[in-house]
């Protein structure tokens, strides 16, 4: 009997975001491309929302479907534990890996507040970065290499500034990450 090998469905690199705690304030940033396979499909979408009356920041990589499902269900730990962020995060990182539906989706989410960030995965993580600087996708390395930069560096700019132009030189390096920032701050 002969098997033939199954063609693997194309890669979807779809973001860098970056969230930074600089100064006793908080930004959260992503440039807009999405990648399908070696095509970019689109130039300006938004992978980062506020949520919980706007005093939660959060932000995606990975299936975008997957991850509006994991949003929508985070959203629903916040209101369950009345804004208290890193409960929300243990709760919805313990119902991701054990949850037979929740289980298969394939994203990543970084979540913060003025006190807290955190990387929630399905794999039950959820870490919280000592230096305060949170980075996620394809270009994530790139980005956050460079905010910890200008932070040692202790620049003067803002939080918001900060995000941007540390995205900004991701984009120059990341073939699956563009400049197309959009950037929220709490």
């Amino acid at each position: 009997m002969y098997r033939t090998k199954r063609k693997k469905s194309p890669i979807v690199r779809a973001t860098t975001v970056l969230g930074v705690h600089y100064n006793g304030k908080v930004a959260l940033g992503a440039d807009g491309q999405v990648s399908f396979d070696e095509t970019i499909m689109k130039h300006n979408a938004r992978k980062i929302r506020k949520l919980y009356n706007d005093s939660v920041l959060v932000g995606f990589a990975g299936g975008a479907a997957d991850a509006m499902a994991l949003v929508e269900h985070f959203e629903g730990k916040l209101e369950e534990f009345n804004g208290n962020l890193p409960r929300a995060a243990v709760e919805l990182a313990k119902d991701w890996r054990s949850d037979r539906i929740l289980r298969r989706l394939e994203a990543l989410l970084a979540v913060m507040d003025t006190q807290h960030a955190f990387l929630l995965s399905g794999n039950g993580d959820v870490i919280e970065p000592d230096d305060g600087i949170l980075a996620i996708g394809s270009g994530g390395p790139y980005a956050q290499a460079a905010a910890q930069a200008f932070i040692r560096a202790k620049t003067r700019l803002s939080v918001e500034k900060v995000v941007q132009q540390s995205l900004e030189i991701a984009a120059g390096i990341c073939i699956y990450t563009n400049s197309n920032i959009k950037i929220e701050t709490l």
